[in-house]
């Protein structure tokens, strides 16, 4: 199964209130073809259903030295952040909670294929639920995921699309801070009904659930 991007960053932006419609009519249209022209994949863009105020959008990159050379190509030389960045910048109070992650198993990433943008966002919902721990997880923590977690979670009614743990390389773009120095493993999952109840999960680590409605645009839903 072929999967997209070998590295991913989890983006969540807290808004001014009010301004999360803006920034997503923006995003949309100016940010992700113009991202995506320079050698980043646009995955997902979402409403985070749990606070009005925050926006969450994952993007992928080949490999660390292609996202220093997206990056920049993007924020310092693409006509596109030129011109609008200061009406995204209007609207954000906090764009630094971001983490740079890669896939648990080499077959586990987002497998897109076919996926397309239309002009209506889908009625489903995406969680993306992060389990902290005091070291970077390994082997036990995906097994445990795979035999216990995965089995139990599908048969709730949840399509787990990927699951990733946060990555230990430097930063190679410090203009865009990350969340470093953290160990996490990520999943994330796809129910069809956006008011879905989710599963109750065992204790694992310090868990955190983003319940997230995909825009129009968005690839993952």
């Amino acid at each position: 199964m072929a999967t997209f991007s070998p590295f991913i960053e989890l983006r969540q932006y807290t808004l001014r209130p009010g301004t999360r419609d803006t920034m997503i009519e923006l995003f949309d249209r100016e940010f992700v073809e113009t991202q995506e022209a320079v050698g980043m994949k646009i995955i997902g863009q979402f409403r985070d259903q749990s606070d009005p105020n925050r926006f969450v959008w994952i993007r992928g990159f080949r490999d660390l030295g292609s996202r220093a050379t997206s990056l920049k190509a993007f924020y310092e030389e693409g006509l596109a952040w030129k011109t609008h960045r200061e009406s995204a910048r209007a609207t954000m109070i906090d764009t630094n909670d971001a983490l740079l992650l890669h896939p648990a198993r080499a077959n586990s990433g987002f497998a897109l294929e076919g996926a397309t943008r239309t002009t209506t966002a889908p009625k489903s919902l995406v969680t993306a639920t992060l389990h902290h721990f005091a070291g970077q997880p390994g082997e036990d923590q995906v097994a445990y995921f795979e035999r216990s977690l995965k089995p139990a979670l599908t048969a709730a009614g949840a399509s787990i699309l990927a699951y990733f743990v946060t990555d230990p390389s430097p930063n190679t773009y410090p203009r865009l801070p990350l969340r470093e120095g953290e160990h996490a493993f990520v999943w994330f999952a796809r129910y069809d009904d956006a008011a879905a109840n989710l599963p109750q999960l065992p204790a694992w680590g310090r868990t955190h659930v983003l319940r997230l409605a995909p825009t129009a645009r968005s690839l993952l839903r």
